[in-house]
């Protein structure tokens, strides 16, 4: 399969590998930064320099290509995915951003090619494993989906290091989240709804966040009485997010926060990601519930060291483009994560990227 792949920073080079090294796919890996490819190209994996930015101009790069696979910020995915539905390819990508869903959603309407947002981790992952577990309930009663990419070795007082895209990061933090509460679809405030818990013997906390949802109150809507998404952090990070974006009103001005962020803040490629989802229903009559938890550490061993949200996020995006060459996912209109099986993810070569984490057995 002949795949164009928009973006080489580190998820997006991570994904050029693993396609690249599979065998089956020849990837044409594009970036407006020539320095961000050197070093990248392979039998496999060709680059081409191109103005990303302005999604208009990529037609020309797309065509020839059967796939394009979106790794470029959030605020380019609707014309990313205009320009794939003009040239008749078939579109992926890894947002988490609402707005540019729905309207993918919309292009896809009786288009001859598919569309599949929301690949990565969450959303993504988190909602193939909660509607897999949602489904062997006669009624469904709660489903929550808790997701951490976290530092593995906090210093700092956010308790937080830089581990993936800090667009992303703060439009989940600044947006309306979706939700159903008695049954109903509603909107939550971000940063609100605060919890905590203990997983494996680590403290957390869980506030609301914006996207990791994907589509589930779609399809869960009219089966469960409550549905929510919320980001797991280290205790204390949500009450300091707070203090930014609401008392110094940083909310209204995200271009100064981005740059207190990437200029204060370290990276890390030391993280951990934390999956954590709990259902609970009613089964032959009985209060029950399903629980899935899971840890995914960074690979540090091999030649290339990865993160682990480039492992996860990576696999999810690379699993689904797997799974739809395989013919195992519909080849035209909107794709919905939850339409890919949990079993069959797993067994997926990329897939059992998280297949091969530990799984957490005590739950308090």
């Amino acid at each position: 399969m002949r795949v164009v792949l928009l973006g080489a920073g580190h998820i997006g080079r991570t994904i050029a590998r693993l396609l690249g090294e599979s065998g089956d796919y020849q990837v044409t890996l594009v970036d407006k930064n020539e320095a961000a490819l050197d070093g990248l190209a392979t039998d496999a994996v060709s680059t081409v320099v191109a103005d990303t930015e302005h999604p208009s101009r990529l037609g020309a790069v797309m065509r020839g290509h059967t796939t394009v696979v979106n790794a470029l910020p959030y605020h380019l995915a609707i014309g990313v995915a205009t320009q794939a539905r003009e040239v008749g390819c078939h579109y992926f990508d890894l947002t988490e951003d609402v707005a540019a869903t729905q309207a993918i959603k919309r292009l896809a309407d009786s288009a001859p090619n598919a569309f599949m947002p929301q690949c990565g981790l969450a959303p993504g992952f988190i909602g193939i494993v909660a509607h897999h577990l949602a489904r062997d309930f006669d009624v469904l009663h709660d489903v929550k989906m808790r997701v951490g990419a976290l530092p593995a070795f906090p210093t700092n007082s956010l308790k937080y290091n830089l581990t993936w895209s800090v667009d992303g990061l703060i439009n989940e933090y600044c947006h309306p989240c979706e939700a159903i509460h008695d049954g109903e679809r509603i909107e939550l405030l971000p940063l609100e709804g605060l919890e905590h818990f203990s997983l494996d013997g680590v403290e957390y906390e869980a506030f609301n966040t914006s996207g990791g949802l994907g589509t589930l109150c779609e399809t869960l809507e009219g089966r469960v009485r409550s549905l929510d998404y919320k980001s797991v952090r280290y205790p204390g990070h949500g009450a300091l997010m707070k203090f930014l974006l609401e008392e110094l009103q940083l909310r209204s001005d995200p271009g100064t926060l981005k740059h207190m962020l990437r200029k204060s803040v370290p990276a890390t490629m030391q993280d951990v990601v934390l999956v954590f989802v709990t259902v609970s229903g009613l089964r032959r009559g009985h209060l029950v519930q399903e629980v899935f938890a899971r840890k995914i550490f960074a690979d540090r061993h091999g030649e290339t060291p990865l993160s682990a949200i480039q492992i996860t996020t990576a696999a999810g995006i690379c699993a689904a483009v797997d799974l739809f060459r395989e013919g195992k996912l519909p080849t035209r209109g909107f794709i919905r994560q939850e339409q890919i099986d949990l079993p069959t993810f797993l067994a997926n070569r990329f897939g059992q990227a998280y297949q091969q984490s530990r799984q957490i057995e005590s739950i308090s």
